[in-house]
């Protein structure tokens, strides 16, 4: 721990910084509490720290209180089209149905980017709608984006972007919507920029207004990569205020590593590959189901796939066929690429576009290749998890920690495999395993193979996720009898 604050100290200032902004600083985090605080005493030109923590402590906050912090404390890491499985299902899947339900009667379509950060999220949607919508202006559509910091939400309304924000990013996409400057930032287009509404916002308030108005019923809310920072008590606070902001039938899309049918009770969970989505209904809506009770995940998946494939088969000729992923690129006939990363790129770059087959296919190249490569083991494991294939994809992560036993994502990846099959003892070994390659690594240090991740982000991930497991209930013997 940095010298200057005590333990108390610390502890009391995290636990007002959890009931004030939500957010959870445990003492595993108390030294990345130090350097934010330290960092906001200086930026108000305090000498001395402990004075200015002591003076957070006893006086109100106000809302300049939370905005100044909230640029220390908050991560400003995203891009665009973050999680593509998220934008894959917006675009095939919840969309169009809203948008041929808004053509008549013509009925607002409201979206809503919560934590929006720098703006990429917010304007990744902007742009599937209009690729999907050329003519959108025919459509009463807004896209409401807030933050609760200040310096972000200034960074996004500019729509200015460094290379970094597009890492992930089909090239034609950056092409397409973006003017190269000459100091090397890219500016969105103005059409893009006009569909997104910024504004400040605490999710932990607990009124959720905009300048002395409420926030309309939205039909899909985007909470990514936020509450998983929240202790739990505000985390779940926050999921309610969500649901009664989302309209009968929307839908709430929060990361994989958020979802928890515990949290989202009041959801209705629906379950596809590679992401859950959780969507509002009605109870009276719910058929062979006990009032308060979810209709079981499967049972709503089954019937929302179902209804896709009615809408899809009569949307054709209503909706113009969003632009594709651009093609892996072409090898022709009877010739292989001779280098190991070129085979590997193709293996990702199907993987990125769901087609996993092909994937699995250009994956056992690579590794055809390069046999020693525990890299390759990885994607191809990644991919077989995919596919549903978690026997084969567990040998393929044990393959490759053979071959690199310090290969911190391969311990990361069987840390999730054990707690998603209910060995929690198993899952909490290989989270303290990361943790302590983890040290090996600065707080800004991009991993490898993480496409991006750094390692306080992967640090802070593992901690919550350590947090937040179940843990086995004892018994009184007459109980177990």
């Amino acid at each position: 721990m940095q010298p200057g604050l005590s333990p108390l100290l610390l502890s009391r200032l995290s636990e007002f910084i959890a009931i004030h902004m939500g957010l959870h600083f445990p003492p595993a985090r108390w030294n990345d509490l130090h350097r934010a605080i330290s960092s906001a005493a200086y930026e108000l030109e305090f000498t001395n720290v402990e004075a200015y923590v002591r003076g957070l402590l006893f006086a109100p906050w106000t809302n300049t209180t939370i905005k100044t912090l909230a640029g220390h404390l908050t991560v400003g890491e995203t891009y665009f089209f973050r999680d593509i499985r998220s934008f894959d299902v917006l675009e095939d899947f919840i969309l169009p149905q809203l948008l041929r339900s808004r053509c008549a009667p013509k009925q607002p379509l409201r979206i809503w980017s919560a934590a929006c950060c720098t703006g990429e999220e917010p304007y990744s949607i902007a742009m599937l709608l209009d690729r999907l919508m050329p003519d959108s202006g025919a459509l009463d559509i807004s896209i409401l984006a807030t933050d609760i910091t200040p310096q972000f939400l200034q960074k996004a309304a500019d729509g200015l972007f460094n290379e970094w924000s597009f890492r992930g990013t089909p090239t034609w996409i950056r092409d397409r919507y973006f003017k190269k400057r000459k100091d090397g930032r890219f500016e969105l287009a103005q059409k893009i920029r006009d569909k997104v509404a910024f504004s400040y916002l605490n999710l932990v308030d607990d009124d959720y207004s905009l300048q002395g108005k409420h926030i309309p019923a939205m039909d899909v809310i985007f909470c990514r990569n936020v509450l998983m920072y929240f202790t739990p008590e505000q985390a779940k606070k926050v999921i309610e205020k969500l649901y009664h902001s989302l309209a009968d039938k929307g839908w709430l899309i929060v990361s994989p590593a958020e979802a928890s049918h515990t949290l989202f009770s009041s959801f209705t969970p629906v379950e596809l590959p590679g992401i859950v989505l959780y969507q509002k209904i009605a109870h009276s809506e719910l058929t062979d189901s006990a009032p308060g009770s979810p209709i079981p995940s499967s049972a709503a998946s089954a019937d929302f796939l179902s209804t896709l494939e009615r809408l899809s088969a009569a949307s054709s000729s209503v909706l113009p066929q969003a632009a594709l992923l651009p093609e892996p690129p072409a090898i022709s006939a009877g010739s292989q690429p001779d280098d190991c990363e070129t085979v590997s790129r193709i293996a990702r770059n199907y993987a990125n576009q769901g087609r996993f087959t092909e994937a699995v296919e250009w994956a056992e190249k690579a590794l055809a290749v390069d046999k020693l490569n525990p890299a390759h083991c990885y994607l191809l494991a990644t991919i077989r998890q995919e596919q549903g294939e978690g026997k084969i994809a567990m040998q393929l992560l044990m393959r490759a920690l053979y071959l690199d036993p310090d290969f911190l994502l391969v311990h990361f990846a069987l840390a999730n495999m054990h707690l998603s099959q209910g060995r929690r003892d198993k899952a909490d070994w290989y989270f303290n395993k990361v943790l302590n390659l983890l040290e090996a690594y600065s707080q800004d240090d991009i991993l490898p193979e993480s496409e991006g991740l750094t390692a306080g982000r992967l640090g802070e991930i593992v901690v919550l996720m350590q947090l937040n497991l179940p843990r086995p209930t004892m018994l009184y013997k007459s109980e177990a009898v």
